[in-house]
């Protein structure tokens, strides 16, 4: 067991709140424009699909100055008959506080999975605080599998428009996929529901002051529970719309952390991926059904752009990661012209699996590293939004796939370089 030392005035919260058999953890920061809603559907999801249940509302709060934890304090639903079948047994607690720690999202999951431990928690979901699609259904969907049907995780499954979540799609889920077996479609997806032992085995890693602790978690927490062996399914949530990200703005950090973040676990579990072939799908949860998506704007003459200039100024970086022959056929890939840019899916599985391996070597130091693959996953992204442009959504999702595959029958090349 953790000794877990919380401020005061936390104590005294959780003293209050004794045990509970739901926690609901919320982390923040900034979000005072769209936590209300979360909140609501939160309580009403509990309200609705859980009234025998104790449940707690953790909101774990990064330091907010915009009234983010005053808004999840005054966040409640006045009247519960008017929007649910039948009243709470059980009033819901609020837990709402600062953490402390290395600032990022990991160190405020690190608190929820403390509180969850203290209070005895049977099942945990945590949720974005800007989402604006979630509704009170979520709830039930990421807690039931864990209370009901034995489940140690539940991923996300969302509908995203075809050019929404390109490292996901290009990099982080063909790449779990094809180390570990199992096809969870949305590894990173941020909300999730857990037992309350996996909370548990989770506090007993020690990567808080890691950068799992600022940007790495949600990868860290699929990779840790499928390679523990833990019971993983995925429950279909609908749309996924939250606070637009400017991809642009920061998507060389955020490459850099996920990617990173991914290599990392590909050295603590080597020993658990490298018998692994081929995949199976989880257990899948929800209904699906179609949603409408707002459409995402792709400048790809600027992406290309870019691409180019990386094979003018990381040529070097480059030979030395991919060698010599992968380095030709990316630079014939330079020659072409916009309209034909077709970028092979197997060359750029062998890519990946280049970097992971020189990664694996110490070839660089990891930041220069990672963020000289920035360009060539432009040229990548770029390839794709060229050729999904006339696609449906199923046929994109289709192309998705078929890059999976490749991802799986290059693994051998992956072990030999690796070992």
């Amino acid at each position: 067991m953790n000794s877990v030392i919380f401020r005061a005035e936390i104590h005294e919260q959780i003293k209050k709140v004794g045990n509970a058999d739901i926690i609901v953890g919320i982390p923040s920061f900034n979000n005072a424009h769209t936590i209300g809603h979360v909140v609501r559907a939160v309580q009403a999801g509990l309200a609705k699909y859980f009234p025998d249940h104790k449940a707690v509302i953790v909101n774990s709060d990064g330091g907010s100055s915009d009234g983010t934890t005053e808004v999840v304090q005054n966040t409640s639903i006045a009247d519960f008959s008017a929007i649910l079948l039948h009243h709470r047994i059980q009033p819901i607690a609020k837990i709402a506080f600062p953490y402390s720690g290395i600032p990022g999202k990991g160190s405020a999951f690190r608190t929820i999975f403390e509180i969850a431990q203290t209070l005895e928690a049977k099942a945990c979901v945590v949720v974005d605080s800007d989402l604006r699609s979630i509704t009170p259904e979520w709830i039930e969907l990421l807690v039931k599998p864990v209370l009901d049907g034995g489940f140690d995780y539940v991923a996300p499954l969302y509908h995203r428009h075809k050019f929404d979540g390109t490292i996901t799609n290009s990099i982080v889920y063909p790449l779990t996929r094809t180390l570990y077996g199992k096809r969870v479609r949305q590894p990173i997806g941020g909300d999730f529901g857990f037992s309350g032992k996996l909370a548990q085995f989770y506090l007993t890693k020690d990567v808080w002051e890691s950068d799992v602790a600022r940007f790495g978690i949600d990868i860290w927490m699929t990779t840790t529970a499928i390679a523990n062996g833990f019971k993983v399914a995925q429950s279909f949530l609908g749309a996924k719309i939250h606070d637009a990200k400017d991809p642009g703005a920061d998507l060389g950090n955020m490459l850099y952390q996920v990617v990173s973040a991914t290599f990392d676990l590909m050295e603590n579990y080597a020993a658990i991926w490298m018998p692994v072939r081929g995949s199976e799908p989880v257990a899948t949860f929800g209904f699906e059904y179609t949603v409408g998506l707002e459409h995402v704007n792709v400048n790809t003459t600027r992406m290309l752009k870019i691409f180019r200039e990386g094979l003018l100024n990381l040529r070097e970086i480059w030979l030395r990661i991919l060698g010599a022959g992968d380095l030709r056929e990316v630079e014939r890939l330079g020659a072409l012209d916009d309209a034909e840019f077709h970028f092979p899916a197997g060359l750029w599985a062998r890519i990946i699996y280049d970097y992971a391996i020189a990664f694996h070597l110490k070839k660089l130091p990891a930041e220069h590293l990672v963020k000289s693959l920035l360009p060539l996953y432009i040229g990548k992204t770029a390839s794709f939004v060229i050729e999904a442009e006339p696609m449906g959504q199923s046929e994109a999702d289709a192309a998705i796939e078929k890059l999976c595959m490749e991802f799986e029958n290059n693994k051998d090349y992956l072990i030999t370089s690796w070992k």
